[in-house]
């Protein structure tokens, strides 16, 4: 947790939600739906000096870990890699700007007490600690991150498949006016995915299956 000056707020700017839309009240924070998420509540505990240290020691090895994976993905990976690398970084070049930061960090330890899971749309359903504490991360979980274009959201991704939260039209109304509204949508994989290799190559066979679908239907194939 890096220590910043507290910023001052105008009241015109307390007050621009209102602006956008007359609405909303002041928790109000964006106009677009969210995915599924956790809400964790718990203690902030201070980690000290030696344990600091060691953190410290093992992010610089997960840096390294990354950049050497990254050198040895095939030409699919790093086709995917650097078709994205104008609009993303990666988690190395973040923790490596943490690493190298002059200013001191006082690092704290979160101690989970509470977890509730929250879906798409607004329900809330409480997990165990014990199987929070006890479950895996899924072995796409810590490479990929959430991505937005335009209109589309990949909310989630994951060794079978990824989710999308997107803008699609809705129904004509008794008016005849249609308009958009936000849907969730799951693609799957034809096979388990349980390394980035095995994602990346599926996806690029999906983008061909998509691409000579569309070829074909409107006859340019």
């Amino acid at each position: 947790m890096k220590r910043n000056k507290a910023t001052v707020l105008t009241f015109a700017e307390k007050c621009q939600n209102t602006i956008i839309d007359e609405r909303g009240s002041f928790a109000v924070s964006s106009p677009y739906p969210v995915p599924a998420r956790i809400a964790l509540s718990g203690d902030v505990l201070p980690l000290k000096e030696d344990k600091a240290k060691s953190l410290a020691e093992k992010l610089q090895e997960v840096i390294l870990s990354e950049k050497k994976a990254i050198k040895e993905f095939t030409c699919t990976v790093s086709g995917v890699l650097s078709s994205s690398a104008s609009s993303s970084t990666s988690q190395s070049d973040n923790l490596q700007d943490l690493l190298g930061d002059n200013e001191r960090y006082t690092i704290y330890r979160f101690k989970t007490r509470s977890c509730t899971f929250v879906d798409g749309l607004g329900g809330t359903f409480d997990v165990d600690i014990e199987d929070l504490e006890t479950s895996k991360a899924d072995p796409l979980g810590k490479y990929l991150v959430c991505k937005s274009i335009q209109d589309t959201y990949i909310t989630s991704i994951d060794r079978k498949g990824f989710d999308v939260l997107a803008k699609v039209t809705s129904p004509v109304l008794k008016d005849g006016i249609g308009g958009y509204q936000w849907k969730e949508f799951r693609f799957m994989f034809k096979e388990e995915a349980n390394n980035v290799e095995m994602f990346c190559s599926q996806v690029v066979e999906m983008e061909k299956e998509v691409i000579n679908k569309v070829s074909t239907s409107s006859g340019l194939k």
